[in-house]
């Protein structure tokens, strides 16, 4: 991670914008193609995390393909990425069917009732398509609820107890997604889970996917762990091992740059920035945490402190309280770090906030502007 050696000139951005940088994309996709080419395993990108597909004629050098939420996501991978194309959905809508059918390799049903519904759409649309069922392990090491799919009550995936031979027919694969941000040492715990519960049929399966979560790409991570893991599930049940993580693909890849507009004195200093947690990055309030600025540090850690906040009317719209060596203006920049995933995709224009500039650092130096959103992408979400 860049952290406070950042190297890249930011004169020709207007803010606020959020900059990927391909030098650090392309770390990401050696350190995933060395576990494809030690193992066999396929590694797809999750598009829900990071779906910039001006990035993914990049990506394709080192991945296997994309892997969806829904029809729109399998759209753009199939349009876009290539390779294969995996889908999955807690339910599908019938009439998305057919579209998904004539371009999906894999889809990944969440119930054994939904693979009975759709079964006969699969096997009549012309297309070899390989089916799977997501498991619920019922095992998590997931601290947040939020994003702990196998919480009790959860609506992931099926439980063993829902299982029967005849419901299982014609199904090739298990999918199992249990990890959010996490090391290898929790996949390796949960796979004797998994293992324990759903051996008769991962002994029926062609393939096995062990989902995202995985934090292959992060400085720590226990990545000849991962390979052990890999290589046992393999050896084990004789099957093609996927992973589909979202975040490890463009970890600490990205940027919002973001410019101070004016201040606020409340019994603190409070700076008003042009970007918005509440629009521009959610998760800093649904997960929640503190994103790191380039050249700050914690509140009073160094010699000016200041409170963060976005531009909107949310009361609670609040980045967090940092310090800085010198006293900031309006027109500083501010340097958001790892801002590539989740942060993009799930933009909004509340208050009518105008969505952040997507620009690319290319390798050889040079910032490509990829879009400028203007009024016209806010009025046309709405009627």
């Amino acid at each position: 991670m860049l952290r406070d050696c950042f190297d890249i000139d930011l004169s020709s951005l207007r803010t606020p914008c959020f900059l990927t940088d391909e030098r650090l994309l392309r770390r990401n996709g050696e350190i995933l193609r060395r576990v494809q080419e030690e193992t066999g395993c396929r590694i797809l990108l999750a598009q829900k995390a990071f779906s910039m597909f001006r990035t993914y004629p990049i990506l394709k050098e080192y991945l296997a393909g994309t892997t969806a939420s829904g029809l729109y996501e399998a759209k753009l991978g199939w349009e876009e990425f290539g390779g294969e194309v995996h889908i999955f959905s807690p339910a599908f809508h019938p009439e998305d069917m057919p579209e998904i059918c004539a371009i999906s390799d894999h889809i990944v049903f969440n119930t054994l009732r939904q693979w009975q519904q759709h079964k006969e759409a699969v096997q009549n649309c012309g297309r070899t398509i390989s089916c799977g069922i997501r498991v619920n392990p019922e095992y998590a090491e997931v601290e947040t609820d939020l994003y702990n799919p196998c919480i009790p009550g959860s609506r992931m995936g099926t439980r063993a107890e829902q299982f029967t031979d005849a419901l299982f027919e014609g199904l090739e694969g298990i999918h199992f997604h249990t990890m959010c941000e996490q090391n290898s040492d929790v996949l390796e715990r949960t796979l004797p889970h998994l293992i324990e519960k759903f051996d008769p049929y991962l002994r029926k399966c062609k393939w096995v996917n062990f989902g995202g979560g995985h934090h292959i790409t992060r400085a720590d991570y226990d990545i000849p762990r991962l390979i052990r893991c890999i290589r046992m599930i393999q050896e084990r049940y004789g099957v093609q091992v996927y992973l589909e993580p979202g975040e490890a693909i463009a970890l600490n890849a990205g940027f919002l740059v973001t410019s101070v507009l004016d201040f606020v004195e409340n019994g603190m200093d409070i700076a008003i920035l042009d970007a918005s947690a509440a629009c521009h990055m959610p998760d800093v309030l649904e997960m929640p945490y503190r994103p790191h600025i380039i050249g700050s540090g914690m509140p009073r850690e160094k010699a000016y402190t200041y409170r963060l906040g976005g531009n909107t009317c949310l009361a609670g719209d609040v980045l967090g309280d940092y310090s800085f060596d010198k006293p900031l203006k309006a027109g500083d920049k501010l340097i958001l770090c790892d801002m590539a995933i989740y942060s993009m995709v799930k933009t909004n224009t509340f208050n009518g906030m105008p969505l952040p500039d997507l620009a690319l650092h290319r390798a050889d130096g040079t910032i490509e502007l990829v879009k400028h959103f203007t009024y016209e992408d806010f009025k046309c979400r709405l009627s």
